[in-house]
């Protein structure tokens, strides 16, 4: 029923912004949480940012949690904070010492000030801190009743320097496998003593922790917590149980939940940060069976990005708030956007998790992004001005790197002229919306064509940009955002009739039939797979030359497609080299054994490489204008990379001190000694500058 309310939820965007207003009653009503008062029902729950390396606040902290409060949001609820020292993982927010508490005031502070309410995630991290050797990792088993007692202390003090900093309610963290949820499960927790066993035995260190909390909390300050709604893929808890332990959670004080799912050991962490390929609203049933059967106010949490299907869900009654918290990561303006009627303005989160969860994950990465909003962790420098030169700009293609080129360059003013080779805007990140459960992304693309339009720029579509196009329009500045192309291997039998391409399937420009072997067991591949099957073909044979399939993807989304393979009985062969296509079959060699593979069609789905482009080059070269070349036309990767360095060039070509980077080749630089104190420090320092650098490191295993 919810996927069938998201469809339908897409009103026409032309409605006056007095009847908008009237359409999001619901998201707009006041919410009164002990003496806390919050202007409307939607929350930013909390997420791990990796902006520190030293447990406090810093400006990047401030300038994000501002944007956001600026922007409309009713409610910042900071990251995940540790309260007990030795336990914490350097990466995160602390509050375990008094030292802590000025900062985390400068960040509260600064919140208020611009009209915005904001409370305080506390957690003791059990398993989650082993990015950190230097954390104690705590888990029940090995704990002593000695340091059960610590660390229920630890929670009171931290909860005491929470009000001290002057935050609105305080969050405890009792899901994911962090370490209250750890006791609280049977899958986690095997002690004998009065802290395990029974349900009431393995409830008494949580509540002990939510107890301590609320003494140490004035009476008008709310106080919630974050639980699990059950365990998946483990022994674990019920929703009965979930159900059970939030009544005794009530009992002791706590005002509110915030329903969530997901572990570390299996693959319910795919529910912690939900990929595209979860259903919008997945948690939604279970939350509304817990706030029934609690009668606690309840947060409704999992892809809920789209204002009609929130508005929706609080007017059907499920549950009394909705955590929009991505969608706030992806467009700090999205409140804004909602309440002025601006929805068609929205840069919506597409679920692709590839800068927020994958960028939390990848240490390489300085800390998390956004696909749809380069800005996130930089606001502060990536303000967008008014250019003092305005020029005319020419940008040569239309997918996600050329339009955010486009629109950035619009918003400061230059003139701008898009031209795309084929007949729509969105490039290959609308192929990619077209494979099974990722419309989101399509939908991306499309509305931020109609943003560009809307913005006025001169769209041309089935305009290549050639040399002779340049010497007419005799623009300023280039941009080459041309992409890539598919990658057709130089093997026997490639060009054969029965040999067709992953995206000309995806596209429906090609059908095949019968038996159907995909070399290449990356995501396109794998995606493709699932198409066919979703289609009602015999589930293709999947070969890859590397030893895993997936590894281009993050890992909630590798999840979730480990699934659909196994569900779909789709067969995957690995460490296998294709050496020959013929009519009938594809023959591979694996650990020196001779292999055949009958097919009616192979299906290439092995990479991209660059569009050629040397004509925009060459001409620009003869013409003396400035050329600068981003996304897959620079190198083929993600999309990520892709609307990144768009973003960036659009923001700073024009300037004398930055143009020489992004116009120019980046500098490979190679770091030895980098698991060092000098060498991460340096590696930082270069990945912040991925305009102008490209890093490779060297480390001794």
């Amino acid at each position: 029923m919810l996927v069938w309310l998201y469809t339908i939820l897409h009103l026409d965007l032309s409605v006056h912004t007095k009847e908008l207003t009237a359409v999001f009653e619901k998201i707009f009503t006041p919410i009164k949480i002990r003496d806390l008062v919050l202007d409307s029902r939607v929350v930013m729950t909390a997420m791990g940012t990796r902006f520190t390396d030293n447990h406090l606040v810093n400006s990047k902290h401030i300038a994000y949690h501002v944007a956001r409060a600026k922007g409309g949001c009713t409610l910042n609820m900071v990251e995940v904070s540790g309260v007990h020292d030795g336990s914490d993982a350097i990466m995160f927010l602390s509050l375990a010492r008094d030292e802590y508490v000025p900062e985390m005031k400068r960040l509260v502070d600064a919140i208020h000030e611009v009209g915005g309410k904001c409370g305080i995630q506390l957690y003791q991290g059990g398993l989650g801190v082993c990015f950190d050797s230097d954390a104690a990792m705590l888990v029940p088993d090995a704990m002593s009743l000695e340091d059960i007692h610590e660390v229920r202390i630890a929670f009171g003090e931290a909860a005491r320097r929470a009000v001290e900093a002057g935050f609105d309610l305080i969050e405890v963290h009792c899901a994911h496998q962090y370490l209250l949820h750890s006791f609280l499960s049977p899958a986690f927790n095997h002690r004998s003593d009065e802290y395990g066993g029974s349900f009431e035995n393995r409830a008494k260190f949580p509540l002990e922790c939510l107890e301590i909390v609320r003494k140490n909390m004035p009476d008008g300050m709310p106080l919630f917590i974050r639980m699990n709604l059950k365990d998946d893929y483990v022994d674990g808890l019920s929703i009965e149980d979930c159900i059970r332990f939030c009544k005794m959670a009530k009992a002791v004080g706590v005002d509110v939940l915030n329903l969530s799912r997901g572990n570390m050991v299996s693959a319910a962490n795919k529910f912690e940060v939900p990929p595209i390929d979860l259903p919008h609203g997945f948690n939604l049933p279970m939350a509304s069976r817990v706030r029934r059967e609690t009668g606690m106010i309840t947060i409704g949490v999992g892809r809920i990005n789209d204002p009609y299907f929130a508005e929706k869900v609080l007017e059907d009654d499920l549950v009394d708030m909705v955590a929009m918290s991505r969608a706030q990561l992806a467009d700090p303006e999205f409140m804004n956007k909602i309440r002025d009627g601006r929805i068609n303005e929205i840069d919506r989160c597409c679920g692709c998790n590839e800068g927020c969860l994958d960028g939390f994950a990848n240490l390489d990465m300085p800390h998390i992004t956004c696909l749809r909003n380069p800005a996130v962790g930089r606001e502060a420098e990536c303000i967008i001005t008014p250019s003092d030169n305005p020029r005319t700009v020419l940008v040569a293609g239309g997918g996600m790197a050329g339009m955010m080129a486009a629109r950035t360059l619009r918003k400061r003013g230059h003139r701008v002229i898009l031209c795309e080779v084929s007949n729509r805007l969105g490039g290959q990140f609308i192929l990619a919306g077209s494979t099974p459960h990722k419309l989101d992304m399509k939908k991306a693309a499309l509305e931020m064509g109609e943003q560009i339009v809307n913005l006025g720029i001169d769209v041309r579509l089935n305009t290549p940009v050639t040399a002779e196009l340049i010497r007419q329009l005799k623009p300023d500045a280039v941009f080459n955002c041309v992409g890539s192309s598919p990658i057709i291997p130089s093997i026997p039998g490639s060009s054969l009739p029965n040999v067709v391409e992953s995206h000309d399937i995806i596209d429906g420009k090609v059908k095949v039939s019968g038996n159907v072997v995909i070399i290449g067991g990356g995501m396109v591949g794998l995606e493709t797979a699932d198409l066919l099957v979703e289609s009602g073909l015999t589930p293709p044979t999947v070969l890859e030359m590397g030893s895993a399939v997936c590894v281009d993807m993050g890992s909630a989304r590798k999840y979730c497609m480990m699934q659909t393979i196994e569900d779909s009985k789709i067969a995957c062969v690995t460490d296998i080299k294709v050496t020959e296509i013929s009519e009938n079959m594809v023959i591979g060699e694996k650990n020196g054994e001779h292999l055949e593979f009958p097919c009616d069609y192979a299906v290439f789905a092995v990479g991209s490489h660059s569009r050629d482009s040397h004509e925009l080059k060459e001409a620009c070269s003869e013409l003396g204008i400035d050329l600068i070349t981003v996304g897959d036309a620079k190198e083929a990767r993600r999309a990520l990379e892709a609307t990144r360095e768009a973003f960036d060039a659009a923001l700073n070509f024009d300037k004398e001190e930055e143009y020489k980077y992004v116009s120019k080749p980046k500098k490979v630089v190679f770091i030895t000694g980098a698991t060092g104190t000098m060498g991460q420090e340096t590696m930082k320092q270069l990945l912040s500058r991925n305009n102008r650098f490209k890093t490779r490191i060297l480390a001794r295993p």
